[in-house]
């Protein structure tokens, strides 16, 4: 094509535009002096994607218009990024995703590199091809968040799990992106895919909950998050934190863990004035130290002293609670949008008193605290100025430490032992009025301006001390330890404030961030509130550790079960199974009748009898003529006697019993309910005391054990009901439900303890990250803990891949493979009386 023909087609082209909008046309000659340079045909090419684009979907034909410019300007090319613009073409409703690709082009190629900006594409058309509210999510993304700043490698590490999930599980991009890019970024590219896929199972049991797992926003996916987070875990160290606190402090502080995740941005240790709350990880070992010796520091230094608070009060010109946890949010409000940088100085000058009072308990203290500071990485731009002056606190107060040193103008006071956090305030609104410190506008800055080993001073509210309080927190310790043994967790509302930190003033609330969001004292509509939490916290159930193989230990209080009653019942499908398998129940009942004794069996050494015990009356006269004092039961007689066998059932209530078995033999629940029923009604012949029980998990801290029947219980019609009503839900911590059921055998005298096992998959949970093995040698080592009880555990397994992973956990002999399902019912009865023998 000749030059002149090209102009020709141009102006054709810019015509038609014209005519079909006159925004778009002016928007064009808006862009084409960018696009003109690269030549005749390139501007040809561009216009004529325009026109195909516009006619295609006007809102994408604007989108392409409005990006070129600055396409043009960073990949300094046209027609590379004209082509894959033209892709979109294929897919209806596809403007909102040619709008998110024309948005994040400049950024891909100025990131990505040309080479990068076209893997970035392909991976992108590839979602658009698969479904097209995918690709809209894909390229909606900013590309240095796709990437996390790695490159094209950080896009296909996102990419390849969720193309695994959409093709085994129909899991759509969007609902996995945002949240697969925090965890990526928070514990590495390889903890997405076990992430990811425990997400799509929890979708399929509820959609609102999967999707809330996937942003992250449930208790599911934080304790994920939490279990793996890399870092210094103060979880797994309580008890080297007591005893750190023990060696400089004395006893006297009650530790617990906070309600911190990695979505609330940095960990700090926190403290209301009668407790520490320890996030689950820090940075690292010397942070976290740090953070435990300054938490006790300001409960035994004054932070929390009430008449030090009321005068802070009174300076702030803020009445002060009589009674009750008090809010710090009134001292700063004040300040309104400058809240933040007053409480920044606040803390700061709170802090610096504080910490000096601790090195005078623990030697090298501060500096070990300027080391670490100064070990930190690049300051924050807006809050570094804060941190700075913080650590510039800290040298003077080391300097202070010298003989006959000179304190400082603007600190010194804080260096004096009778100085209160009064002090503090006064000496940190001087500063406020005459230091030009920026203003802090974002939680990100502010949480930057703390020094390591520091925190926020008022996220929680404050329990205020008297003076004895503090000097005899020692002795009060170990009577608040005896009144907690004889309460549980039935603590007091002001307590519960403390721990819950999530306070109200009956609606009448300022929120700042970074402190304590109740103003005012502590109401009575706050107090209601605190009694419904604590009522929900209470049902956290019966803890139990958990074995490591990872690290061979046992994780102390790791899985929580909870006893809850079946709220299931089905009476008209438990008359149908008795009416299906009464023959099979005539026939283990004729059986069981011939296992019943029937010779007498002597006992020996009674007091009364149909004979003489020969031996015993040996021994009377031997010991009489001996001048001792003889037993007399010296007879015998003959009676019947049972075995003292006692036997708990144990059914796997997992998700996986509702599969519906091959060649239309209905479901595995209906052979489960129905040899758990002949399993009882056999026990009911046999006279064995027996209870039986279903399982199921959800996580480490949620294992549902339903009691069906306990040993003392007859069998009612409301249990024949409740074996009917049987359903699978969730997933199957095997090891925890043994564990539990082998502590309710503490409750029976029987000499022979029985612990039938029913289940037909492998111990699994979502939160196990992926790796088979970890419930695998928890479950083995729960079998070892029970046979050391005396309790001896025997499972029966449908799962016909069973012998791959059984023998490992519960050893040869000690299992059972059933080779048909069908054969459940009679075989459940058969193998138990086989055991009691």
């Amino acid at each position: 094509m000749t030059s002149t023909a090209r102009q020709t087609a141009i102006s054709s082209l810019l015509n038609e535009l014209k005519a079909a909008s006159f925004v778009a046309h002016r928007e064009v000659e808006q862009v084409l002096p960018a696009i003109q340079p690269h030549g005749e045909e390139v501007t040809l090419a561009w216009l004529d994607a325009c026109r195909r684009i516009f006619d295609f979907d006007r809102e994408a034909g604007k989108a392409f218009i409005r990006g070129s410019s600055e396409a043009e300007k960073i990949s300094e090319t046209v027609l590379p990024w004209t082509a894959q613009a033209l892709n979109f073409m294929h897919w209806r409703g596809s403007w909102r995703a040619l709008e998110g690709f024309m948005a994040n082009l400049p950024r891909a190629y100025g990131s990505l590199g040309h080479a990068g900006e076209r893997r970035w594409a392909e991976i992108g058309f590839m979602w658009c091809a698969r479904q097209i509210e995918s690709g809209i999510a894909y390229f909606g993304t900013p590309v240095l968040e796709l990437s996390g700043r790695q490159g094209i490698t950080g896009i296909e590490q996102l990419s390849t799990p969720a193309e695994e999930l959409f093709e085994s599980r129909k899991l759509l991009l969007g609902t996995y992106l945002s949240g697969a890019i925090r965890v990526r970024n928070l514990l590495g590219a390889q903890a997405i895919l076990p992430w990811a896929l425990r997400g799509a199972d929890i979708m399929q049991s509820g959609r609102i909950r999967g999707e809330a797992y996937f942003r992250l926003e449930s208790e599911e996916s934080l304790a994920l998050l939490l279990e793996h987070l890399p870092g210094y875990r103060l979880t797994d160290r309580n008890r080297l934190l007591a005893m750190l606190l023990d060696v400089w402090f004395g006893a006297g502080f009650d530790l617990k863990e906070s309600n911190w995740s990695p979505e609330k941005g940095r960990p700090f240790m926190e403290t209301d004035g009668r407790s520490l709350y320890f996030p689950a990880v820090m940075p690292n070992r010397d942070e976290a130290v740090l953070s435990v010796l300054h938490a006790a520091g300001h409960m035994r230094f004054g932070t929390f002293d009430r008449e030090a608070m009321k005068q802070m009060f009174a300076d702030a010109w803020v009445d002060f609670p009589a009674a009750g946890p008090v809010s710090w949010a009134p001292l700063f409000v004040r300040y309104g949008e400058d809240a933040l940088r007053f409480q920044l100085i606040f803390d700061l000058c709170e802090d610096l008193r504080v910490d000096f009072r601790i090195q005078q308990l623990v030697p090298n203290y501060l500096k070990r605290l300027v080391a670490t500071a100064c070990a930190t990485g690049t300051r924050h731009p807006v809050s570094g100025v804060y941190f700075d002056l913080a650590l510039a606190s800290i040298e003077e107060a080391l300097a202070a430490t010298q003989p006959h040193a000179v304190r400082g103008k603007r600190f010194g006071q804080l260096l004096d032992p009778a100085a209160t956090v009064a002090n503090a305030y006064r000496v940190a609104c001087t500063i406020y009025s005459n230091d030009a410190l920026p203003h802090i506008g974002d939680l990100e800055a502010f949480y930057a301006a703390y020094l390591p080993g520091r925190g926020p001073n008022a996220t929680r509210l404050a329990h205020p001390q008297e003076k004895q309080d503090q000097q005899q927190q020692t002795e009060s310790r170990g009577e608040q330890q005896g009144e907690s043994q004889d309460q549980g967790e039935g603590e007091d509302q002001t307590a519960q404030n403390a721990e819950s930190g999530d306070q109200q003033d009956g609606g009448q609330r300022e929120e700042v961030a970074g402190y304590g969001d109740s103003s005012g004292t502590a109401t009575q509509s706050a107090g209601k509130q605190d009694a419904q939490q604590h009522g929900a916290s209470s049902d956290k159930g019966v803890p139990y550790p958990e074995w490591d193989y990872r690290e061979s230990r046992y994780k102390r209080n790791w899985s929580w079960v909870q006893e809850k009653k079946l709220a299931e019942s089905n009476m008209a499908e438990t008359r149908r199974l008795m009416n299906q398998y009464s023959d099979a129940l005539k026939r283990l009942k004729k059986a069981i009748q011939s296992q019943k004794p029937t010779r007498l069996a002597p006992r020996l050494r009674q007091m009364d009898g149909d004979d003489m015990d020969i031996n015993a009356v040996v021994s009377f006269i031997a010991e009489k003529k001996a001048g001792r004092s003889p037993n007399p039961a010296i007879y015998r007689r003959r009676e019947m006697r049972q075995r003292e066998v006692a036997v708990t059932l144990l059914a796997d209530m997992s998700t996986s019993i509702m599969q519906h078995l091959p060649e239309g033999g209905g479901r595995l629940v209906d052979r489960v309910r129905a040899g758990v029923l002949l399993f009882a009604e056999s026990m009911e012949e046999v006279g064995d005391d027996y209870s039986i029980a279903g399982f199921c998990s959800k996580y480490r801290d949620n294992v549902s054990y339903y009691t069906i029947k306990n040993f003392d219980e007859p069998l009612s019609e409301d249990i024949r009901s409740q074996i009917g009503g049987m359903s699978g839900r969730l997933a199957t911590r095997m090891g925890a439900a043994i564990r539990h059921a082998t502590a309710r055998f503490d409750a029976v005298t029987s000499r022979r303890r029985l612990l039938l096992i029913l289940s037909d998959g492998r111990p699994e949970d979502y939160d196990d990250g992926g790796d088979r093995r970890y419930l695998h040698e928890d479950t083995r080592m729960a079998v070892k803990e029970a046979v050391a009880k005396g309790v001896h555990p025997y499972c029966i397994t449908v799962d016909t891949m069973a012998n791959q992973y059984l023998p490992q956990i519960f050893g040869a002999g000690h299992y059972m493979v059933l080779e048909h399902i069908n054969s459940l019912p009679k075989k459940l009865p058969e193998i138990y009386f086989r055991l009691r023998r």
